[in-house]
């Protein structure tokens, strides 16, 4: 015998006048008042709303490609973000971080600064509606305490709502994670071992000074370096075609263009460079580099057969991350 199903009464729900619908379980009765699931009221809109990709989450932000490349191959940094509305009462400082400890999405210290770590999962297709709730809630937080991960809310604020627009995004590059800790000097037992084996797994990284988002980075076998570029990716990879048929897309002897990776909505060209090459002897190549291909950017001219064969091999050997 089937069971039988026991009547919803839509008198046991509440009614939302102001036309905003919290967010509930999905199995849990609209608190619309439709007497159906939330799933299949409400639920739908909104789980569409979050699971919609978003290809450029931070555009509009100032140091979109550094955004990027915190986000996907700097390993420990810190960058201080400036709130379009000010710090809040008992607040002294936003520090957005790469990675937190136990990948808390944020931690509110003890003596009320924020960090907002950046390098973790985010439930939704906007990384940035995501961050930014994350954000408010660790304004909010008690100090001394992490801050867990939740399902955004489908119409809640972006970041590009919460920070300045005019503020600065300039990165500082750490070797290890000692900025995980205020007094890591005097760290003991697991925190140190914790802190030891995070900082064991940091690769050797550094932000060129010359030009804007380009990161070299230091590999037993040999060192990178990893460009974030704003310019359209069709445009880019034509330019680069140019100057690789040319024989001009190196950053000098022994290095060469190897490939690139597309990473939210924008491309990094990468560069293979000899073991012993520093990321202060690549600073010069890649401001010269940089001009040669601003020159190729401002060409219209049809490819020759030769460049677009370039480009194919640029094309083949590209990867999407995100």
């Amino acid at each position: 015998m089937a069971k039988k199903r026991r009547p919803q009464t839509k008198a046991a729900v509440p009614r939302v006048a102001n036309g905003e619908i919290p967010v509930v379980g999905a199995r849990e009765p609209c608190p619309c008042g439709s007497g159906r699931r939330y799933k299949a009221c409400h639920g739908r809109e909104a789980a569409h709303a979050v699971t919609e990709l978003v290809q450029r989450p931070f555009e509009g932000l100032p140091g979109e490609c550094d955004w990027v490349a915190l986000r996907e191959l700097v390993p420990a940094a810190t960058v201080e973000l400036t709130l379009a509305e000010g710090l809040p009462e008992g607040v002294p400082s936003v520090t957005l971080a790469t990675v937190l400890p136990m990948a808390w999405p944020a931690l509110r210290r003890d003596n009320g600064t924020v960090l907002l770590g950046l390098q973790n999962d985010t439930p939704s297709g906007d990384i940035s509606r995501d961050l930014a709730d994350t954000l408010r809630r660790a304004l909010t937080a008690e100090p001394g305490t992490p801050v867990a991960a939740e399902r955004a809310p489908g119409d809640g604020p972006r970041l590009q709502d919460l920070l300045d627009p005019k503020g600065t995004f300039s990165p500082t590059l750490h070797e290890g994670f000692e900025f995980w800790l205020e007094d890591a000097a005097n760290a003991t037992g697991e925190v140190a071992a914790s802190l030891e084996r995070a900082n064991a797994a940091a690769i050797p990284t550094a932000r060129l000074t010359g030009v804007e988002a380009a990161y070299w980075c230091e590999t037993p076998e040999k060192n990178h370096l990893r460009w974030v570029m704003s310019h359209p990716e069709e445009k880019l990879l034509d330019a680069l075609a140019r100057l690789h048929a040319a024989g001009a897309s190196s950053l000098g002897e022994n290095t060469r263009l190897v490939g690139s990776f597309r990473a939210h909505g924008l491309t990094v060209p990468v560069w293979d460079l000899p073991r012993g090459m520093s990321a202060e002897d690549t600073e010069k190549p890649a401001v010269d580099l940089a001009e040669r291909l601003a020159e190729a950017l401002a060409s219209d001219a049809p490819l020759t057969p030769e460049q677009r064969r370039a480009r194919g091999g640029l094309t083949n050997r590209q990867v999407t991350l995100s």
